[in-house]
């Protein structure tokens, strides 16, 4: 064995050995060595520190319970949305066909592009930009479209508008 670990261990226990004093008015002096020192705080501070974290954990808690209500109602709105097609698709079916087909006759070329609208079914800017911001960004204008999207863009129009953008061909069409 190491000599200084000897001694250490020698001076440790020695240490221990001494006699503890306590701070009691009228107690004695020194307690015997074998009591056990007091290790633990007073049971108010222990209690006051549990309180503590207990209201951290409540806040967290609160945060994570909220967390999970926003991730089940995004599952909900999820589910209810209609699926969408993969990339660089377009449904087959478009639900007003020939509504759409009777305004492009009347309209234009599907690759019309004299400026200030384009494709088939006349579409000027802010309309592109309102309801296709996504193609205009990918392909350009409508006359870079195919049919069929430049169709799905205007059947998103019709939604909130209706036939009200193409008012004279609507209305020889009977659409209006």
């Amino acid at each position: 064995m190491n000599p200084r670990a000897g001694a250490a261990a020698a001076g440790a226990s020695a240490i221990l050995a001494l006699p503890v004093l306590t701070a009691g008015v009228g107690s004695s002096a020194e307690t015997s060595a074998t009591e056990p020192l007091a290790a633990t705080p007073p049971d108010s501070a222990v209690a006051f520190w549990r309180a503590k974290a207990r209201k951290r954990l409540k806040g967290w808690d609160r945060a994570n319970r909220r967390i999970v209500e926003l991730r089940l109602r995004l599952k909900r709105l999820r589910a209810r949305a209609p699926r969408a097609l993969p990339r660089g698709r377009v449904a087959l079916y478009v639900p007003h066909l020939s509504a759409w087909l009777c305004i492009h006759r009347y309209e234009g070329s599907w690759t019309d592009p004299n400026d200030p609208y384009w494709g088939g079914l006349q579409m000027d800017r802010s309309f592109m930009q309102t309801y296709a911001p996504r193609w205009l960004l990918a392909k350009g204008w409508a006359n870079s479209w195919s049919p069929r999207e430049q169709m799905w863009v205007a059947e998103r129009a019709w939604r909130t508008r209706g036939f009200q953008p193409w008012p004279n061909t609507a209305r020889q069409c009977g659409l209006l």
